[in-house]
């Protein structure tokens, strides 16, 4: 009588084998916090930065977005500035009719954004590959140049400027050394990514993954695709919304930009440098995309970083080669 085999070991790559890793989300490691203890030092170490700090960190909020989206259900959008602009008008015009309780009005930008996103996605979400990226290029240029064109409404070139918001709880003031405004710009950013890693560290995650992956194969087991797609693009579209409306609060301005194609590249080239899949190393992404604050040199290193495994072992390449033209002009490959 022959023995029962051993069974065997899941391969790398297969569905079973990369489920495990994909459920894995959920557990916190050591090394993790050390991100989030990094940035609460920043408040203690270096606040005459802090006002910059603010800005990266809204930064890497909306690019968490992006990557929840792109990273991990597929869904490749150049017009994802749409979201973080809406969020930060419907904030701003919220402030200029006497709502400025900060709080809720960051919650308006959000749920705001994302009826937004789910009015949008079931149209946009059928379409995959270059059809998909230039319909939401196409939304983004429509939504600048309806802004641009609405005056009376959003101040054309002008902007909303001159935001007054109550101060946080009644107590903390915002004041140009931008201490409230990091610590609640830091707070949210917690949050948000909170509710990414729990997206993607639920059996929905996991879902929307397989789709990325392989969407036929998930039609085929029953999955409603169109459906995951749209809801994991809603989840995207409120997590930009509450970074748009953080950068209305903490910047008191709401210009064109904030709907500009230049915004959804950036986001883009920041989700690359930080690494695609991540959530939380987008904020490298954002320094390194800031050439006024590095060299050339240092944002290689940057990027470089990106690419280590995660202390919880979820860290990989994403396998995009990207040429760069180095300082003395010789071109140096390098990948991500």
């Amino acid at each position: 009588m022959n023995p029962k085999p051993p069974p065997e070991k899941p391969v790398a790559g297969t569905l079973f084998g990369r489920g495990s890793e994909r459920l894995n989300w959920h557990r916190v490691g050591a090394g993790e916090f050390v991100y989030w203890i990094a940035a609460l030092l920043v408040f203690f170490l270096l606040p005459e930065y802090l006002a910059f700090a603010t800005s990266v960190l809204v930064s890497a909020l909306f690019v968490m977005s992006l990557d929840l989206i792109l990273g991990f259900a597929g869904i490749i959008s150049l017009g994802h500035a749409l979201y973080f602009g809406f969020g930060a008008y419907a904030t701003g015009l919220a402030t200029f009719s006497g709502w400025t309780e900060p709080i809720s009005g960051t919650l308006l930008g959000g749920f705001s954004a994302a009826a937004l996103a789910a009015i949008t996605g079931p149209l946009v979400l059928r379409l995959t590959g270059l059809p998909l990226i230039m319909v939401t290029l196409a939304l983004g240029v429509i939504a600048f140049e309806g802004a641009n064109k609405l005056t009376w409404l959003t101040g054309g070139d002008d902007g909303l400027f001159g935001l007054q918001i109550a101060p946080l709880f009644g107590v903390f003031p915002w004041t140009m050394f931008a201490k409230t405004s990091y610590l609640y710009v830091l707070a949210w950013t917690f949050l948000m990514f909170l509710l990414a890693r729990r997206v993607v560290a639920s059996p929905f995650g996991v879902a929307i993954q397989g789709i990325r992956d392989n969407s036929l194969r998930m039609r085929l087991i029953g999955t409603p695709v169109l459906g995951r797609l749209v809801q994991v693009y809603t989840i995207g579209g409120f997590i930009a919304g509450i970074a748009g409306a953080l950068s209305a609060q903490t910047t008191k301005f709401v210009g064109l930009s904030v709907l500009s194609l230049d915004t959804s590249v950036s986001a883009l080239v920041m989700l690359v440098l930080g690494g695609v899949g991540q959530l939380i190393e987008c904020a490298l992404g954002q320094i390194a995309d800031d050439e006024q604050i590095l060299g050339f040199a240092d944002r290689r290193l940057i990027a470089g970083i990106g690419q280590v495994p995660h202390p919880l072992g979820r860290g990989h390449s994403i396998g995009t080669k990207l040429f760069v033209r180095g300082r003395f002009g010789s071109n140096e490959f390098c990948q991500l």
